[in-house]
């Protein structure tokens, strides 16, 4: 059976493995398979958040054949807190619906 296991160490970068592994394989199967502790110096797999096809899932999750493994990088920022700041460097009247205002208009159309 073939997954393929993905990571991304940085914006715009991703890392991915193609693996064959028996059927009835877990997710800490397909990653242990792929290398991943060997490329990140020896990190904790039982410590990662992963998913398939972008839904959370355990190590012990049973994957099917063509499933694609993501492992996830811990937050730098959270991203309501992001969202928050953004929109006040922006300023109120500037963002969302009163960006772009028709010339005479009322406020809000």
């Amino acid at each position: 059976m073939r997954v393929v296991v993905m990571y991304s160490p940085a914006p715009r970068q991703v890392l991915e493995w193609a693996v064959d592994v028996p059927a009835g394989a877990t997710v800490g199967d397909a990653v242990r398979a792929s290398g991943w502790p060997e490329a990140t110096q020896g990190q904790d797999v039982s410590a990662l958040d992963l998913g398939i096809w972008g839904r959370r899932s355990s190590l012990e999750q049973v994957l099917k054949e063509g499933d694609r493994v993501e492992i996830y990088r811990p937050l730098l920022v959270d991203p309501k807190v992001a969202r928050r700041e953004r929109f006040q460097k922006q300023g109120a009247r500037a963002t969302g619906l009163f960006a772009k205002r028709r010339p005479g208009a009322k406020p809000g159309y």
